[in-house]
């Protein structure tokens, strides 16, 4: 007569089991839309800063990083993230001169990509552009001088 428990070195096969298959599937990364987030999320064409960041929810090992672009922007630097997800570092610098860009108002930036398996991915975040102007550190007075 059969129980229907597993012995405990089968219920150990099967957990390892089910634990690849689970870690299989986050690694594998089907083409199509994905989410990013873009930092900052308040490009000012005066500010000083360095690198606009997007950060992606895609396991960093499938992105073939010579194929990323945002904006038409090629990517400038990369890393994985505390969660094992690629992050794209562009050149802010380039991000200011995309044709387009509406001053004072949210824009659409498109990050897209190739897998290593060749599979287009792509996403889209907003992000606000403003003329700010550049000030002091500790000066808060608005960008018109009030």
């Amino acid at each position: 007569m059969t129980t229907g428990i597993l012995r405990p070195i089968g219920q150990y096969k099967l957990w390892v089991l089910g634990l690849a298959v689970a870690l299989l599937a986050a690694s594998a990364v089907s083409a199509g839309e994905i989410t990013i987030e873009i930092a900052p999320a308040t490009l000012n064409l005066q500010s000083h800063g360095a690198v606009v960041t997007v950060h992606t929810d895609v396991p960093y090992g499938s992105v073939d990083v010579y194929s990323v672009y945002l904006g038409g922007v090629v990517i400038s630097a990369w890393k994985a993230d505390d969660r094992g997800y690629f992050v794209a570092k562009f050149l802010m610098d380039d991000i200011k001169t995309i044709d387009g860009l509406v001053i004072n108002d949210t824009n659409t930036l498109q990050l897209v990509a190739l897998t290593i398996d060749d599979e287009e991915i792509w996403g889209e975040d907003e992000i606000m552009v403003i003329d700010g102007g550049a000030r002091a550190a500790g000066d808060r007075r608005r960008p018109d001088g009030k």
